[in-house]
């Protein structure tokens, strides 16, 4: 009877085995969110004007939401926001500008295939006017690349 329980266990533990190396098998390693990366992608391309690196950094079709601090309503949809920045002035391969954005105070919440990202965000124009306000980019992971799905900026009023 020992013989028997013994085996039973024996073959328990080999089905359990069994089953988790098959499971984890199935399951690609997650790639891990690098704010430092990602974000400082979408900072170049800001810093460069480049209209072309749009098509990496966001999501391709109508889940992308972003809420600009220069304009009214919620933009959606891939175009509406590339046709957003052309209105910035962004053109195809970028150009030379004198304008310089950077972000500060980042906060990263990763929740699996999403992760949020707050900071502050700075523009200094060409005068050395400096415009600021918290934002927030949700990226979402496609793949092997995360891709920003939706984008809020403020504006902070400055005291006089």
């Amino acid at each position: 009877m020992k013989i028997l329980r013994f085996l039973a266990v024996l073959c328990l533990v080999a089905v359990v085995g069994i089953a988790c190396t098959n499971t984890n098998s199935k399951e690609k390693p997650k790639v891990l969110f690098d704010a430092e990366k990602w974000v400082g992608d979408w900072v170049k391309m800001w810093n460069t004007y480049d209209l072309n690196q749009i098509d990496h950094l966001f999501v391709t079709d109508q889940r992308l939401t972003y809420l600009s601090s220069e304009k009214e309503g919620t933009l959606q949809g891939f175009e509406a926001i590339r046709e957003h920045h052309r209105g910035f002035g962004f053109v195809e391969g970028g150009k030379d500008q004198a304008n310089k954005l950077w972000i500060d105070s980042l906060v990263t919440t990763d929740l699996g295939d999403t992760v949020v990202v707050a900071g502050i965000w700075y523009f200094q124009r060409p005068d050395g006017a400096v415009q600021r306000g918290p934002m927030t980019m949700v990226y979402l992971l496609e793949g092997e690349e995360y891709r920003i799905v939706h984008m809020h900026f403020a504006n902070y009023i400055e005291k006089e």
